[in-house]
C-alpha cells in the first residue's frame, strides 16, 4: 500500500518524513507502457521520475498548502521535461517528453544537463487562483555553487531547498519498476517553540546544529536497496532506534498517496477552442477526426466532425466564437 509518514524528533528542530510508492507508482509506469504512441520509458527515466514523484509528495507534504505543487526538470539533453503533479488530497500524476535515445544506465547530466543549461522549478499554484494572480515559481539549475554539475536529484533539491527556503535537508531518494520512495530529514526554522508532546525545542545554537546533523548523517546511512526493500517500520526502527520520535498518524489508502489525473473532455475542449475554429478544421479534413491523449494518464480523447463543429457554436445568447468549423 503506498504510505505517507510524518515524525518529529522530541526536543530537537528537526522533522522528517517517509513516502513509499507501491500500487501507485506501478499505475505510473503500466499506463505509459499501454501507451501504443510512446510505449514504455527506458529505465534511467523511469528511475528519475520515481524519484521525482517521491520528492514532489515529500514537497508536498511538508507544507500547508491548498493547491497544486508541480515539480518540473526542463532538459537539454534528451529527456526535454519531466514533470510531477501532486494535488489536493496527495493524488499525483507524472510524465516525461522525450526528445531522443536514453543510453542505459544513464545519469541526470546525461538526461537532462549535457550542456548546463538544465534547471530544476518547484510551482505552487493556489486552487481558484484569481485573475491576474500568479503561481509562486521557484527555480534552481542543475549545478551547485561552485558551478558543478549535480548527479543526483537529491542534491538538487538539498540545493534547493537552502537556495529558495532557506532551509537545511537532507534527501534519499530511490525509485524501480515496483517501488518509488524517498526520505525527507528537515530542520526547522530557527524560531525557537515547543514540540507537540511539550518539551522545549532547541531552535539554534551548536546543539541544534548537533540534532540536524546527527540526523542527517543517520538517514544517508540508508542505502537504495534498504529503501526500495525494506517497509516504513523497519526504516524507521532500523535507522532511529535510538532517537526519541513521535509520529504522526500515517496517511494511507483513501487519504494517502495515489495516482490521480485531473484530464477530463471538457478541459481538451477548451483546447482545442484555444487553437481556433481554422487549426482545429484542417486537423479534422486531415485526419477525419480530432485525437487528444492525455500524456499522464494515457486517456485518448476523440472528436468526430460533428463534436468538432459542436465546440465553436455558441450558446443560446452567446456571441460566436470566431469562424464556425465546415
Amino acid at each position: 500500500m503506498s504510505e505517507l509518514h510524518k515524525f518529529h524528533f522530541q526536543g530537537m528542530p528537526v522533522r522528517g518524513m517517509l513516502v513509499r510508492l507501491t500500487e501507485a507508482w506501478q499505475e505510473v509506469l503500466e499506463r505509459r507502457a499501454a501507451n501504443a504512441t510512446t510505449g514504455a520509458y527506458p529505465a534511467p527515466v523511469r528511475a528519475l521520475l520515481g524519484e521525482m514523484t517521491a520528492a514532489a509528495l515529500l514537497l508536498y507534504g511538508n507544507i500547508k498548502f491548498d493547491g497544486a505543487l508541480i515539480l518540473q526538470i526542463h532538459g537539454d539533453g534528451p529527456v526535454k521535461l519531466a514533470v510531477v503533479e501532486v494535488q489536493p488530497g496527495m493524488r499525483f500524476r507524472a510524465t516525461a517528453t522525450l526528445v531522443g535515445e536514453v543510453p542505459e544506465g544513464a545519469t541526470l547530466s546525461t538526461m537532462v544537463n549535457q550542456h548546463g543549461r538544465g534547471r530544476c522549478a518547484v510551482t505552487l499554484d493556489p486552487q481558484g487562483r484569481q485573475p491576474g494572480q500568479q503561481p509562486y515559481q521557484g527555480l534552481v539549475p542543475l549545478v551547485d555553487e561552485a558551478g558543478r554539475r549535480l548527479e543526483r536529484l537529491a542534491e538538487v533539491l538539498e540545493h534547493y531547498m537552502r537556495q529558495s527556503e532557506q532551509l537545511d535537508t537532507t534527501l534519499v531518494l530511490a525509485a524501480d519498476d515496483r517501488v518509488a520512495a524517498g526520505l525527507l530529514i528537515q530542520r526547522l526554522p530557527a524560531q525557537g517553540g515547543t514540540a507537540a508532546v511539550g518539551a522545549p525545542v532547541r531552535a539554534h545554537g551548536e546543539e541544534a546544529d548537533d540534532d540536524y546533523a546527527r540526523m542527517a548523517m543517520l538517514a544517508k546511512s540508508l542505502t537504495p536497496q534498504e529503501l526500495l526493500g525494506l517497509d516504513s517500520e523497519t526504516i524507521l526502527r532500523r535507522l532511529f532506534w535510538q532517537e526519541p520520535i513521535e509520529r504522526f498518524e500515517p496517511l494511507l489508502g483513501p487519504s494517502g498517496p495515489r495516482f490521480g489525473c485531473s484530464c477530463s473532455r471538457e478541459r481538451v475542449a477548451q483546447m482545442l477552442r484555444s487553437l481556433g475554429a481554422d487549426e482545429v478544421r484542417s486537423i479534422v479534413d486531415e485526419q477525419g477526426q480530432v485525437e487528444v491523449g492525455c500524456e499522464f494518464c494515457g486517456q485518448q480523447y476523440r472528436f468526430d466532425p460533428i463534436e468538432a463543429t459542436q465546440l465553436f457554436v455558441p450558446a443560446v445568447g452567446q456571441p460566436p466564437v470566431g469562424p464556425q468549423v465546415q
